[in-house]
């Protein structure tokens, strides 16, 4: 797995609950030093795989569901079908996704694949599918709307209790 430690990927197991695949590389950490983002390949086992970026940390996933359980996904895809900018910037978030992934493939198949599918393999641009998803491409520097008014909604999104190193490693 190009540019991960052995330590990174155990720490990850334990952030999502099984051991990741297809992992490059980390792509944001906290400031305990922790995943919070990593990077996949887009091609698994010669497979598409429209997923880039996934958010590992346990406290923004937490405070994401909160999210979704009150309806946000439902008010983004408002959002984007009334508001033109926004829906334009969104849009744009997608096509960078589409650019990146393409960068690790040469088969023509696979790269017509993921060209027919935006981030996290949404082929309708006017939904959301969840909002973690957007949290995981903007931390990894992709300008997504969503995530950053999800990041925005949820404040404070570093936990102050070093999430990882109490819940993850002294249970």
């Amino acid at each position: 797995m190009e540019g991960i430690c052995r330590e990174d990927l155990l720490v990850i197991e334990k952030q999502i609950g099984r051991f990741p695949r297809n992992v490059r590389r980390v792509m944001k950490r906290c400031t305990y030093g922790f995943p919070v983002v990593i990077e996949t390949f887009p091609v698994v086992e010669g497979k598409p795989f429209p997923t880039l970026y996934w958010l590992t940390c346990p406290f923004l996933v937490r405070e994401i569901s909160r999210l979704e359980e009150k309806g946000w996904i439902r008010e983004f895809e408002k959002l984007i079908m009334t508001d033109l900018i926004f829906r334009e910037r969104y849009i744009q978030s997608h096509s960078e996704i589409k650019k990146r992934r393409m960068n690790f493939t040469k088969d023509e198949f696979v790269k017509t694949k993921l060209s027919e599918v935006g981030t996290g393999g949404i082929r309708d641009l006017t939904k959301v599918k969840c909002l973690h998803l957007h949290v995981a491409d903007y931390l990894a520097g992709v300008k997504n709307p969503v995530g950053e008014r999800v990041l925005k909604m949820i404040k404070n999104y570093t936990c102050n209790l070093q999430y990882c190193a109490h819940e993850l490693f002294e249970s």
